[in-house]
C-alpha cells in the first residue's frame, strides 16, 4: 500500500463534493473548488446540515484552515 500525503488527499477531493466540520459543531458539505497550504478552503454551492439535513444554502464560501476539524467525501 502506498502512503498518502495530506495535500495528496485534498487533490482527489478536488471539485468533489466534501463534507466538513468545523469547530463548534457546524457541519458544512459543498464542492471543494480549491484550498492553499493552510487548508483554507473553497466550497461552491455550500450548504450548511444539521442533524444530516439542509438547514440553509450559503453559496460559495471560504473556510479558514484553522476552524476545520475533518474532511470527508460527502
Amino acid at each position: 500500500m502506498t502512503e498518502k500525503r495530506p495535500f495528496d488527499v485534498l487533490n482527489t477531493a478536488l471539485n468533489n463534493s466534501v463534507l466538513i466540520r468545523l469547530k463548534g459543531g457546524l457541519e458544512v458539505r459543498g464542492n471543494m473548488i480549491s484550498y492553499d497550504i493552510h487548508m483554507n478552503l473553497v466550497l461552491d454551492g455550500a450548504e450548511e446540515l444539521q442533524n444530516g439535513e439542509v438547514k440553509r444554502k450559503l453559496g460559495t464560501l471560504l473556510l479558514r484552515g484553522d476552524n476545520i476539524v475533518f474532511i470527508s467525501p460527502a
